[in-house]
């Protein structure tokens, strides 16, 4: 049965219901059939069925429903629907935030899902913003980290749902409409100042890390995410409007390599652990490592070159020890990094 076969018949059961006056299951089919035609996913997967998760949202995040600065961070984590995947970043189904950042026994990982990450680049002083997470955040509070990092999510009225083609030609659209809407809500850029067409998408990283920093050895909370790393840049940073949420974000500051440099040597300051991964790996030392230089280095070459773009790798990577461990007690999964 192809998959416009199924999307086809879900959408006239929908439309029997909606005859019958069963708007309940009226909804929930046409959800599943918008789905299918964007996923292009099996039905079910043994994965699913395993776990329990859902294949599909079946709950509405339209950007009408979706408003960022009425949600509680509770409200985030309950009616957000983040994109659950297979180890090959194939969607293959939908999880609450908070179903799938929780790690427990039967889940010593939580759920892996979508994410990216946004840095934002001044090209006139080379400086990096950064943000320090809010300390009343669940996960990872009071860290500093990279612009913007979040989750494209099921159900949107601008669709963030990114199929393999996507990836491969370097579009990823819905990852990039996603990377807009978190950045009027964290950060207070409206829309236009930074469009979808001006970001840079780079590559991916499987990594995980158990917020043991926050929570204790035993925490019930951590990521496990397959990052998108985007890039952008401005002129100059006085040509964007910066409103951090104050739910969302505690401090924001640009910084140089330089200054950078010395945060991290800071003992009394925390960042998140995908940001140090990325930073180490290729903003900074990927010179030592390639031969290229840094994705920092020259960010004319980064961004209107595809010399450092990687599409088919999904660079897989271990937390710090400081980050094992958890509610499931997780342990290594990877190796150093691959």
């Amino acid at each position: 049965m192809t998959m416009m076969y199924k999307m086809n018949v879900r959408a006239t059961v929908a439309i029997r219901c909606l005859l019958s006056r069963d708007t309940a299951t009226a909804s929930t089919r046409l959800r599943y059939a918008a789905c299918a035609f964007h996923t292009q996913q099996p039905r079910r997967s043994s994965a699913l069925q395993q776990h329990g998760w859902r294949q599909y949202s079946t709950t509405s995040n339209s950007l009408e429903s979706w408003k960022g600065n009425t949600m509680s961070q509770s409200d985030f984590m309950e009616r957000d629907t983040v994109l659950v995947l297979s180890d090959n970043d194939e969607v293959i189904g939908s999880a609450s935030k908070k179903e799938s950042h929780q790690f427990t026994p039967p889940n010593p990982r939580g759920i892996l899902h979508r994410a990216f990450s946004v840095f934002l680049y001044d090209l006139s002083t080379q400086e990096l913003l950064l943000q320090q997470r809010a300390s009343t955040k669940i996960t990872f509070p009071n860290v500093w980290t990279n612009t913007c990092c979040s989750h494209p999510l099921h159900g949107m009225d601008v669709n963030e749902v990114d199929a393999p083609e996507d990836v491969m030609d370097g579009t990823v659209k819905g990852v990039k409409a996603a990377a807009v809407r978190k950045l009027e809500h964290e950060l207070g850029i409206p829309v236009g100042q930074l469009p979808m067409d001006s970001f840079k998408f780079l590559t991916r990283l499987h990594y995980w890390a158990a917020d043991t920093v926050t929570h204790g050895e035993k925490s019930p909370w951590g990521e496990n995410e397959i990052d998108y790393v985007l890039f952008v840049t401005v002129l100059n940073k006085d040509k964007i409007t910066i409103e951090p949420h104050v739910d969302e974000v505690d401090d924001v500051c640009w910084v140089t390599k330089a200054k950078l440099f010395e945060m991290f040597a800071d003992k009394d300051l925390l960042f998140s652990p995908w940001f140090r991964i990325i930073a180490n790996r290729w903003m900074i030392s990927s010179g030592e490592e390639t031969g290229k230089g840094g994705w920092w280095d020259d960010l004319d070459r980064t961004m209107n070159t595809n010399e450092f773009c990687d599409y088919e790798s999904i660079h897989r990577f271990d937390p710090q020890e400081e980050h094992l461990g958890g509610g499931g007690n997780a342990g290594p999964l990877f190796g150093v990094g691959k």
